[in-house]
């Protein structure tokens, strides 16, 4: 059918600038107004060209995004699979696609589900990166510590360990890990953000690593559950928890690392978000995390060119990074599960030696070239290789003074260019070690 002459708006600037009266740059990808601002921006000659090929193609062809994504295990919930509310329904049934209209704010036909802020970056870490082709294969990866101990940490409880020691945690340092990685449950279900152990660049391409875009798809459904759903939801997580853990065997390296990173995700919110602390799933989903951890790890945790102190890849080096972040704040999680259950918890001293968290310029790097000429005055600055895990723990007794000096010379140039994440794992530190 024939448009109309007036069916494509003339209007230039995006909904933003029009709504607040502002003055737009008509940037063709995300006008710097919006950048600034973090808003989502669009343009409606977008709109209209989008809803024309909608209307040309017909109703049939339309795929409605839907959080219930197929992943690696399978797809999850189909809108037509019943599934129980839970023994107090009195065999009352919610389809899903009851509980996606409700539980989730899907607004969004983005590649994820994730708020304008977020989605605005992610955006344009994507038009940096469009020439850069990333290359995930023959990261040369290695891996210094004894993997095995990080499986059979949950048995340290139970069996003493030579050499382990006890990590006593002050009330507030405790309350305060407790709040900061719920707040990293909640800007992942609230899509106003990604946990600080996610790289951008696993944002940008997500087929790479299906169980992660699954995970942050199907978290959302926990923003705004229907009352007496939370079992429901619970449970839709914990299957799907299984499957990764089932088939993880069967993973690449960034596909198991997405795991990993998708499997703490959940466990998290089911421990922050709906309140599964004293279900004995997360019990053995812990045991199943510190596994698939050990199985990452073992594919290397660091780049052979950081123990050589010289540049590695930037795939490498992204893959190495994100690994161990998220390996610390799995082991801050473990630390408040253990407080919730009266256990007590234990320095992790099988990551002796792992590099500390990396400074901000080199983890926010949007391009090769940015990252290259960070990581070339790291090398510089950092002659004698870069902080280690173990140079914020306790300071040994036998450590000559002159040792101490230079350890905490080390430490504050560390300090010097921390984001977010390593500001709070140094809170932690030297709340908890002193030094």
């Amino acid at each position: 059918m024939k448009t109309t002459r007036y069916a494509t708006s003339r209007q230039k600037a995006c909904q933003q600038c029009v709504i607040a009266k502002a003055r737009c740059d008509h940037n063709a990808r995300i006008c710097g107004r919006c950048v600034q601002r973090g808003l989502s921006c669009i343009y409606p000659r977008a709109i209209s060209s989008e809803a024309s090929t909608r209307r040309t193609r017909g109703h049939d062809d339309a795929e409605p995004y839907s959080p219930f994504s197929a992943s690696a295990g399978g797809l999850l919930l189909t809108p037509e699979r019943e599934i129980p509310v839970g023994d107090n329904s009195m065999g009352q049934t919610m389809t899903g696609s009851v509980l996606v209209n409700n539980c989730a704010t899907t607004a969004t036909k983005a590649q994820f589900p994730l708020g304008p802020k977020l989605h605005a970056a992610v955006r344009m870490s994507a038009d940096s990166k469009e020439s850069e082709a990333l290359n995930f294969s023959s990261l040369d990866l290695v891996c210094p510590i004894d993997v095995d101990s990080i499986s059979n940490r949950w048995l340290n409880v139970y069996i003493p360990v030579p050499g382990q020691a006890l990590k006593e945690y002050p009330a507030h340092i405790n309350a305060f890990i407790y709040r900061i990685l719920k707040s990293f449950a909640a800007a992942t279900i609230g899509g106003h953000g990604i946990p600080p152990f996610l790289h951008s660049s696993q944002m940008v391409d997500l087929a790479i690593s299906p169980p992660l875009s699954a995970c942050l798809s199907l978290v959302r459904i926990c923003q705004t559950p229907l009352p007496g759903s939370d079992g429901v939801v619970a449970d839709i997580l914990q299957r799907e928890m299984n499957n990764l853990y089932e088939q993880h065997g069967t993973y690449d390296d960034m596909v198991l690392l997405a795991a990993f990173q998708a499997y703490l995700i959940y466990a998290m919110v089911l421990f922050f978000q709906l309140r599964q602390g004293s279900h004995p799933f997360l019990r053995q989903a812990m045991m199943n995390l510190q596994e698939l951890a050990c199985a990452s790890s073992r594919r290397g945790l660091m780049c052979s060119a950081e123990l050589q102190h010289v540049r590695p890849r930037w795939e490498a080096w992204i893959v190495a990074e994100a690994k161990r972040r998220t390996l610390y704040t799995m082991y801050l999680f473990d630390s408040v599960l253990s407080t919730q259950d009266g256990l007590p918890t234990f320095l992790g001293t099988e990551l002796r030696g792992l590099l500390a968290p990396a400074n901000k310029l080199l983890w926010q790097a949007q391009s090769r070239h940015e990252w290259e000429v960070v990581y070339n005055l790291y090398l510089a600055e950092w002659t004698g290789g870069g902080l280690r895990i173990d140079e914020l723990w306790p300071i040994p007794a036998d450590l000559a003074e002159a040792a101490i000096l230079e350890r905490r010379s080390r430490v504050d140039k560390w300090l010097e260019n921390l984001d977010e994440y390593g500001t709070m794992l140094y809170a932690v530190t030297s709340c908890t070690h002193g030094g």
